[in-house]
């Protein structure tokens, strides 16, 4: 093996190194120790260690205190793929739109088995936002998006009862039939509005985003502190999010039934 085989090879060992301590860290797992990431891997725990340094240094990961997490700057890196995708470029009005009549964040995500992640952004102009970011992920139980993506998908249902209720406030919602209940609200009123259920003090309402055959293809939302967004405001503030929603489906090719 040459010289430059030789280094070839090393670089790609090293890249695969990478790779297993990156996927150490899942949802569940947000946050790891060193000690977890090198049981995690399996990596010799000086290796792991150099590797670790050399990531936080670089951006990949966050270091608070002595555990580590995904860098933010490996999100905003990641954040331009989703540019390529017609969903995010033919929607981007839609979202944009809804930002500006609303004054308040505004998402759109799609699904991922029981977790939905945010692929397209446009951002408040107010100083107190509700933080969100391209790439974030979020459960589908907890909070408005996930319960429209519930509502009119039984699969998304299914995925995130199967992956289990967890609680992350006190208003989470973890009883099933109280679940099916709201969904079934959802389904009636064509939006979701949550209020803390993923954390405190932020409040959302969202709308589904149909394609072009009537299929379920993402979720349109508007993000806000409850200090501006209360259970009071929805019936003025749901039926902008609905036409966004509508407008973006538009975009995608959908057309509504007649009648």
């Amino acid at each position: 093996m040459g010289e430059n085989d030789e280094r070839g090879a090393a670089s790609v060992l090293v890249l695969r190194k990478v790779r297993q301590i990156l996927e150490c860290f899942t949802i569940e797992r947000a946050e790891l120790t060193l000690q977890q990431i090198t049981k995690a891997t399996g990596l010799p725990a000086s290796t792991c260690q150099r590797l670790v340094t050399s990531l936080v240094r670089e951006g990949f990961l966050d270091r608070h205190g002595d555990v580590y997490r995904i860098g933010l700057a490996l999100v905003r890196w990641a954040a331009p793929g989703t540019l390529g995708l017609d969903i995010v470029q033919l929607t981007r009005p839609a979202v944009q739109w809804l930002r500006d009549r609303t004054g308040e964040s505004a998402c759109l995500f799609v699904r991922d088995g029981p977790f939905r992640t945010v692929v397209s952004l446009a951002e408040t102009r107010a100083a107190v936002m509700r933080i969100a970011t391209v790439g974030m992920v979020m459960p589908l139980h907890a909070g408005s998006a996930g319960k429209v993506f519930m509502a009119f998908d039984p699969e998304a249902r299914r995925a995130a009862v199967g992956h289990g209720l967890v609680r992350h406030t006190a208003r989470t919602v973890v009883d099933i039939d109280v679940l099916d209940e709201q969904l079934a609200e959802v389904r009636r009123n064509g939006y979701s509005a949550t209020f803390e259920e993923r954390d405190a003090g932020a409040a959302s309402i969202s709308a589904p985003v149909f394609g072009s055959s009537g299929e379920l293809v993402a979720v349109l939302g508007m993000l806000a502190p409850t200090q501006r967004l209360t259970p009071a405001d929805v019936g003025e503030i749901a039926p902008q999010v609905v036409a966004a929603a509508e407008d973006a489906s538009r975009r995608l090719g959908h057309r509504p039934a007649a009648g």
